[in-house]
Formats: C-alpha cells, structure tokens, sequence
C-alpha cells in the first residue's frame, strides 16, 4: 500500500493525472485466487462447457478453429515470426489443440528450421493440459497421436530431452518443502540424504 501512496504523491508532484481508488481491503490479494477456491473437477468441467459452446470468441465450431491454423501454418511461404506469432495466437486461447493442428504447427516449425521453437511448444501444449492425471490423459494421447510425425522430422519430445526433470536444482534446508517433492525430484534416492 506504501508503494501505491508513494506513486500517487510523485504523480501529484509532476502534475499528472491520477485517479484516486478508494478501497478498505488490500487491493491484490492471493487468496481470492480462483484458481485456489475451486476443485479442480469443477474447474476443468467449466472449461469443457466453455469451449463446447456454439460460439466462442468468433469462431462458430471447432472445426473452423482448426482448420484456420492448419491452413495458416500449411502455407509455403510462411517465416519464422509468422510461425511465432500464430503459435501465440494459438496458445492465447483456452484449448489444447488437436493433433492435426499440433502436426501442422511441427511441420511449419521445422520448415523454417526451429527445432527449439518445436520442443517448446510440445512443452506448452503440456502445460496447458492442467494436472499430473489430465496430462497423462491428453498429453499422452496427443503425443501418441504425432509420433510418427516426431520420428519423421526428427524431433525429440521434451521427455526424451528430460526437460521434464529439473537439472540443477538442490532443495535448500532453509526453504519449505513438502516431504512428497524430494521423493518426486528423487532425493529420497540419493546417499546421505536425510529429510
């Protein structure tokens, strides 16, 4: 609150405009987070009825969502900040793509030579896929779905990189940890280590 009473007085001083916000709670408060109030079942059903609706944002089903990026990234002369910026266009809405649109995306990425770019976005996909069960789910059948797609371009899976493990990472005693994290970072494994 300091800071904003901070910024509010040195915008006075320099004679800018400023809106006063009165308020009796603190203005960002993580608790009010939806993300920590709903289960994650509630969660995850509310966005499978938000993306099944007729319409969404412009696009009438689903199909067309699709087929706008399958033929945007199937275009022969696309470039490297086109592949980026559909790539971010695709990641900005709530859905995790269907394979045929991942395929298409992997092939527009490596036709402009960026391995990284695809590695990355396998990750995003992941991430987008929500908890450790979801990702099992989706995030197994979509790579099941573009393996031989993977084997014909020659791109590694971020698994198969083991970008999925931490690589430099040493919890510290100082800092709080769950007893269930150094089992899945498998420090429970390692000799002379003691919880």
């Amino acid at each position: 609150m300091s800071c904003m009473i901070r910024a509010t007085r040195n915008a006075i001083r320099s004679k800018q405009c400023v809106r006063q916000i009165a308020t009796s709670a603190v203005v960002c408060g993580g608790h009010d987070d939806i993300m920590e109030k709903w289960p994650p079942e509630k969660f995850d059903k509310h966005f499978i009825d938000y993306f099944n609706r007729p319409e969404i944002d412009g696009w009438e089903v689903r199909k067309e969502f699709d087929k706008h990026f399958i033929d945007y990234f199937n275009r022969p002369e696309i470039d490297g900040w086109e592949v980026r910026k559909a790539l971010s266009e695709l990641h900005d809405y709530d859905v995790i793509p269907d394979p045929k649109v991942v395929e298409a995306a992997l092939r527009a990425c490596r036709r402009v030579n960026d391995f990284a770019l695809c590695v990355r976005f396998l990750e995003a996909i992941k991430i987008k896929c929500g908890s450790k069960k979801n990702r099992e789910v989706v995030y197994g059948y979509i790579i099941e779905q573009i393996k031989p797609l993977l084997e014909e371009l020659g791109i590694s899976t971020p698994e198969e990189l083991g970008y999925d493990q931490p690589e430099l990472f040493i919890p510290q005693p100082e800092y709080w940890w769950e007893r269930k994290w150094y089992k899945e970072y498998g420090f429970d494994k390692k000799p002379g280590f003691e919880y």
